[in-house]
């Protein structure tokens, strides 16, 4: 690899604020002095984001067969020419929007697993979108494993400046998370929650385990599986080294996080911690799928719809994302 990190980034959904994003990304000084990038997608569609975003970014055009590592300039595209803008209408899930968006993160993941890019990150995708174009995708988690060949657990992580937040479960049906709860479901988050934050540059990540009952059980009061499920893992945590507290009310716990007494709340369910820090930082909060061999990363947020085609969209979050990736595989290559 070379010796600025060579990222690809997959256009999402062509429909919301994606290209406009993808666009506005390729532009910043910050991003092509950190980053190499090769944008995946359909430059009709592209063209189409950057005049939204008022943006004339300069791209080096690529074949899919090309040795990236040949190449200097900063801001290469590889044109699947699989989308005439045309045929999406703006603010609606489609199934043209749906391919597009998995095709042009199919092959990112592809580069990734094959070691041709040191990180893969992608501007939002619609599910709805993505569930027409494939019946049976449930998240990008599970689509990147499958696509990368990954055997071992991975999950997502939000990060909001230097705070993590963590979940056991994620998109499952409320009513059937405390039926997935088991110890080793909880320890293996909390691993995985240990080791991706090392890779990302704490030393010892501070980890804050939340209850799932409120108040966190109060004493077996609203339940027990504080007492009988989560705090054994935490203890266990502490034994093998691991800087980890709790379990703490989830109404309270992130409260002490932001003032700085933990640098991750590890949460059991999806809303527990979503919510939390989407409150502190909707626009500036990333997700990062952790468990991987390459750092995969987009921004927190969603496809816009509301506000798609008006060149308001903040790249912020898609910004931080970028950096967080390219941050994440300069470490990696120093290992």
């Amino acid at each position: 690899m070379t010796a600025k990190p060579l990222i690809a980034l997959a256009m999402g959904d062509p429909a919301g604020i994606s290209p406009e994003l993808t666009a506005k990304l390729v532009s910043l000084d910050e991003i092509r002095a950190r980053a190499r990038l090769v944008v995946i997608g359909d430059r009709r569609v592209f063209e189409a984001g950057a005049k939204i975003a008022r943006v004339t970014p300069d791209l080096t055009a690529v074949e899919q067969g090309a040795d990236f590592d040949e190449l200097t300039d900063d801001a290469l595209f590889l044109d699947l020419g699989h989308l005439d803008p045309a045929r999406v209408e703006r603010g609606v899930a489609s199934l043209a929007g749906g391919q597009f968006a998995l095709a042009n993160y199919r092959r990112a993941l592809e580069f990734g697993r094959d070691g041709r890019v040191d990180a893969v990150c992608f501007t939002p995708f619609n599910k709805a979108a993505m569930r027409l174009a494939r019946a049976d995708y449930d998240d990008e988690i599970a689509f990147s494993a499958e696509v990368a060949g990954l055997k071992t657990p991975a999950s997502e992580f939000n990060v909001l400046g230097e705070l993590w937040n963590a979940r056991v479960t994620s998109h499952i049906p409320l009513r059937d998370v405390a039926a997935k709860l088991s110890g080793e479901r909880i320890r293996r988050a909390l691993m995985l929650t240990d080791a991706c934050m090392r890779k990302a540059g704490f030393a010892r990540p501070r980890i804050a385990v939340a209850g799932l009952n409120p108040h966190a059980g109060d004493g077996g009061n609203f339940g027990r599986e504080e007492i009988d499920v989560i705090a054994p893992v935490v203890e266990a945590g502490k034994r093998e080294g691991m800087a980890v507290e709790g379990p703490f009310p989830a109404d309270t716990v992130f409260l002490r996080a932001k003032a700085g007494a933990f640098d991750a709340v590890l949460t059991m369910y999806h809303d527990q911690g979503q919510i939390a820090m989407k409150l502190m930082g909707f626009d500036r909060g990333v997700t990062l799928l952790g468990g991987f061999p390459f750092p995969i990363c987009t921004p927190a947020h969603g496809t816009a719809y509301d506000i798609a085609g008006q060149g308001i969209a903040s790249v912020g979050a898609s910004r931080t994302a970028v950096l967080l990736a390219a941050d994440m595989a300069a470490r990696r290559a120093a290992w």
